[in-house]
Formats: C-alpha cells, structure tokens, sequence
C-alpha cells in the first residue's frame, strides 16, 4: 500500500511538473511557484504536498523546449544572448555580468535579458540611459542572499528592439557576493562579456555555465 501510494505520489509529481512546464513555455508565466500552483489545480491537487521543486520545473521546461520548440528556442536564445553582449557593451563601464535563463540555456522569446550592475550609486545607470536616450522604468527586486538575508536592489527596465532589458544595480562590494537563484537555491551564476562569447563560440547546451565562477 505504501509503494503503490508513493508511486501514485511520484507520478502527480511529474505531471504537476510537466503541466507547470507547459504554462511556462506556452504562455510566458515566469513564477515558478505560481505556475506549480496552476499547474496544481488543474491538475485537482491543491491538496498536495508533493509538488515539484523549481529544479525540476527547469528540467521539465527544458525537456518541452527540446521536444516541442527546439529550433525556436534555439534561435531565440542566440538573439537574446546578442541582445546581452550588445547591452553589457553599452553597459561596460558598470562590470556587467549576464544571469538566469539567457546564461543558462532556459530562455524562450518570452524571457528578459538580465544583467547584474555594480556600480558607487544606482542614478549613474540613469544618468547613462538618459545619455543614450533610452526610456525606461526604476523598480525595485528582492534578493535573497546565503546568509538568510534579503535585500531591495534598483531595477531599471527596458526595451531594445523586441527584447526586454533588466538591470539589477549592486553596490561594487557585491561583484563577489551573489544572491540566491530561485531556482537551485545557490548562489547565482554570472558571465562577464567574454565568458558569454565563450559559451556562443563552443557550445549551446546549458550545462557548460557550470565551469564559470559565480562572480
């Protein structure tokens, strides 16, 4: 009784997780936990305890882009990681470091660029979109960090051609100390511009951000 109910237990899991995958790939939701929650209910689990953790809604998502999408995503990634190089060289002077789903190989046409900035004072990144006359909008992100706390950073948002730009502004100190990612838990990759090259010139495949430094 025990190993049937695990079993019943493991395969809600994995549909939980590929219905989640689903949403996110199909629609552009990018909140893992919302998309478990859906994915939940439509599924008829609210009630579960045993929803899949944000690894494996990443690894679901990936397996739907490879099965369903995977010249799409492909070539959508390699526009997004355009848009980043262009973007870090505007950027050069703020140590620009590229994280998330367009480092990690995840990224669909529905994903953001984001760059980590560093930078004495968040305005000098204003001061240089306005420069270059560039609009944009100043919000704030929550991060959290490995010594449990968290932490409000200026996030300055805009548009280059059809891509979204996201820009996360650090104090210089934090070039060395990143925050969580969301999804693993550890501390967040990041890839200067040349690394970046180095991932478009010898690979595609996700995995090989994992050689990098998070710093």
């Amino acid at each position: 009784m025990v190993r049937r109910s695990s079993s019943h237990d493991l395969r809600l899991r994995m549909q939980i997780a590929q219905e989640a995958a689903r949403l996110i790939v199909d629609t552009g939701l990018r909140d893992y936990a919302q998309a478990k929650q859906k994915a939940a209910a439509h599924l008829h689990a609210r009630q579960t305890r045993n929803l899949p953790n944000n690894q494996e809604i990443e690894q679901a998502v990936m397996e739907r882009q490879r099965l369903f999408n995977a010249e799409r995503q492909r070539q959508a990634l390699r526009e997004l990681r355009s848009q980043a190089i262009e973007a870090m060289r505007l950027l050069e002077q703020f140590q620009p470091r590229l994280v998330g789903p367009v480092l990690t190989g995840s990224a669909d046409h529905h994903s953001p660029v984001t760059l980590h900035l560093f930078a004495p004072t968040a305005e000098e990144i204003g001061l240089l979109l306005q420069e270059h006359r560039i609009p944009y909008d100043l919000n704030e992100r929550l991060l959290k960090f490995p010594d449990g706390r968290s932490e409000g950073f200026p996030l300055y948002r805009f548009i280059a051609g059809e891509t979204h730009i996201e820009l996360v502004v650090f104090p210089e100190r934090s070039l060395r100390h990143p925050p969580i990612n969301p999804v693993d838990g550890k501390p967040c990759k990041r890839a200067d511009i040349k690394q970046l090259f180095h991932i478009i010139e010898t690979t595609s495949q996700p995995r090989e951000v994992d050689t990098y430094a998070r710093g």
